[in-house]
Parts: structure tokens; sequence; C-alpha cells
């Protein structure tokens, strides 16, 4: 398979969501797709399993691809947004045989008073979206900034349940007027045409009457709603992507490491190292300087995941090894649990001269099977790879800060 000659080394992809176009002869558009990371997803397609991962299709799909362009998002949302939008445009070629027309799923907005916001498939007023399971979860995400009526009934004597829970602007009872529920359509109509400024620059012009006219509440709620598009909370997403496309595409097995150095409670700093399918991946590591700067490694230890689990765009692990013991595993267990991630975590404890002793396992991993296969032999030796490593950049970071004289705390990452 020919595809030596799509060179992606110096196309500048980012670690951050977007779109990516493979384009043909004379800049034809063969293929679109998305990726919660640009750089990662698109270099899947340069493996020599891609036969075998993505089947024949998208392997002849390469053979003719001349060029790669991408565009990056603030999300993953709206990646998802873009990709349904781009395909429409264009329809590429191999986008179209990839998958039967009556199997793709839409967004369709009926021509009632009040319109309906439903998924439909086969056609409809906004897509093609490829994964039902994940155009669910991004209508949960939008449905909370933009509530709109989907199955309640005009002239009902009570709130229908979705507007007790807000996602539903109360059509049922008439607590909207025609005029305002248009509105608030023509907003989502901005949204799923992936022209999110032009939305956001429309609520701050209304934000602006409103607080001329003294509508402060009014005012507010629209404060609320830009507020949400500028930092769009899509955990879910990212989950989905990792869960599907990353897992089928990639086929990688990461380890992140991590690990606390300082000297009694001073110059204190944290690191994350990575390793993917039993290699050191040096370009993802990551360092921090502790904010809280005392002698609690557990408290050290949950300040670092917390703020790794903060950068959505960057990767999710399969598997996280932290130092330590019962602890550890449980602090990271709870950051976890409060980012909404199922990743499981193991820890190693050492000896008195700092030497691995053993592997202690939380649930939800078994060290003699993994999703790659790996044996029992080859996952360990990753675990304490990524482990000592993680050790090894962690006083190495610490040195050369303690001989910095360390300075403010700042964040690094």
């Amino acid at each position: 398979m020919k595809i030596a000659k799509l060179k992606i080394e110096n196309l500048g992809l980012p670690d951050y969501p977007g779109v990516y176009f493979f384009l043909g002869k004379k800049g034809k558009i063969l293929y679109i797709g998305k990726a919660t990371n640009l750089k990662d997803r698109v270099k899947s397609y340069m493996s020599k399993t891609v036969f075998d991962t993505r089947g024949p299709l998208i392997a002849k799909m390469l053979e003719e691809a001349k060029k790669i362009e991408f565009i990056e998002t603030n999300s993953v949302l709206e990646a998802l947004l873009l990709e349904a939008s781009e395909i429409k445009k264009h329809q590429p070629i191999y986008n179209s045989k990839e998958k039967d027309d009556k199997s793709y799923n839409y967004v369709t907005f009926t021509k009632d008073d009040f319109p309906k916001v439903l998924i439909t498939r086969g056609s409809g007023t906004y897509g093609p979206f490829p994964h039902g399971g994940e155009l669910k979860e991004a209508l949960k995400i939008i449905r909370k900034i933009f509530p709109y009526r989907d199955k309640c009934k005009l002239g009902q004597s009570k709130l229908c349940f979705n507007a007790q829970i807000d996602l539903c602007p109360g059509v049922c009872v008439g607590q909207i007027s025609k005029k305002e529920y248009q509105k608030s359509i023509k907003h989502l109509t901005l949204f799923f045409e992936a022209k999110k400024s032009k939305l956001i620059k429309s609520l701050e012009q209304e934000m602006r009457l409103f607080t001329r006219e003294q509508k402060f509440e009014e005012a507010e709620k629209v404060k609320k709603q830009i507020f949400a598009l500028k930092h769009i909370q899509d955990i879910a997403l990212l989950k989905y992507d990792l869960e599907t496309g990353t897992k089928n595409l990639e086929a990688n097995f990461r380890i992140e490491a991590y690990d606390i150095a300082h000297i009694s409670g001073t110059h204190t700093v944290g690191v994350m190292t990575v390793v993917e399918n039993s290699e050191l991946n040096k370009n993802q590591y990551r360092k921090f300087k502790i904010h809280l700067g005392n002698n609690n490694d557990i408290a050290n230890l949950k300040e670092v995941l917390t703020r790794r689990f903060a950068h959505l765009e960057w990767k999710f692990p399969n598997l996280i090894v932290v130092d330590g013991g019962r602890g550890q595993i449980n602090v990271t267990k709870e950051v976890l649990k409060r980012a909404g991630l199922n990743i499981a975590v193991v820890s190693v404890v050492k000896d008195d001269r700092h030497r691995a002793r053993e592997i202690l396992n939380s649930k939800g991993l078994t060290l003699n099977t993994n999703p790659q296969g790996q044996t029992l032999e080859n996952l360990e030796k990753s675990i304490l790879l990524a482990n000592s490593e993680a050790h090894r950049f962690a006083i190495q970071y610490h040195r050369k800060l303690r001989g910095k004289g360390f300075g403010p705390p700042r964040l690094d990452v």
C-alpha cells in the first residue's frame, strides 16, 4: 500500500480536537474525519496495519490521497458538528462508501410552530452523524445550553419531565412564546452549522440589549449560555472516542505513570511519563510544579492528577501507574470518579532500597489479560518501565528547579 507519499511530519498537527481532510488529485476531498487528538488520529492512518484496522476501503483511499489538511477546534463537540457539516457540504466519495446512507443518524428540526428536535435515520436537517451513541451524548451537552422540545405536547396541564429538569423551555404549558422559542431554534441552527463565533456574537448583542432594558435576569441567562459555549464540557464525547474510534484505529495501549519529588516538602514537583505499546513516548511527558508544597505525597498526587485530567484535549490512558500503596490508588480513583472516567489503576510498592517489590492492583484490571492481548510478563515490564522512568524524570526535574532556586510557583500544565 502506497502511503509513504503522505508526509505528516511538517503539517503542524496539534494534540487538540479537530477535523481532518484527505485530498486526492486536483484537491478533491476524498474523506473527512474528526479526532479528539489530530496528531494521533492522522498518524494512525500511516500504520502498516491500517488495512486490518480500517479495512480495504480506507486503505484504497490512502493510495489515492495526495495531501492532508485539517481544522482545529476548541472541543470534541465542535469537531463532531463540523465533521457532519463538512461531509454534508462536500459529500466525499469514501465517506459515502464507508456506510450505507440509511445507517447514518441525523438531527431534524420539525416544521411546527414550536419545532421538535429529533434524531432521525437516513435523512434530516443536520448530519450525517456516523455513530448514534456519540450523537446522543452530544445532544445531552447541547440541550443543557439550549433547552428544546422533543416529545411534549402543546396545551398540557403540567410541565413535562424534561421541563422540570430544565431541558425543555416549557413549551407544553406555554412558558415560552413562539418568538422566543424561534430565537432559541436560531441559536441551535448556528451551533449545528458549526458557526459558534457568530452564535456567541449574537448572544453578546442580546445580553447587552437585555442589560440596557434592565432585564437583568434574562441577561444573566444569556451570559451563562455564552460561558457554557466558551467552556464546553464534553468529557463524555472524549470517553466515547477513546472507547470506539481511538481503540479501533490506533490499537495503542497507553500507560501513564506519575511520581512526586521533594525534600521534606520543599521544591515539590510532579511528573507524568507515558509508555505506549511497551515503548517510552517522551513527547507526551508532562511536568507539574506543586502548588500545595507540603510533605503529603497523596495530596500532592491528587493535585497533579486533578490538573492532568483538566486537560481534556490530552489522550486518555488505558492504565495509570502510581508510586506508593493503597492510599495512592484510592486518591487516583477518587480523581477519576470525579472526572467521570473509568480507567484502571495500579501502584508500584518499593522496598527500603527503592526497588520495586510488588504491583498492587485495583478493580478494573486483570494483570493476566488486557485489551491488546499482551502477556502478563510484557504488561508487568511496561508498568515497571513507566514507574522507573517517572521516578527518574521527577528527580531530574526536581534537581533542575532546586538548582534554580525554584522561584514563585506557576502552572506548568
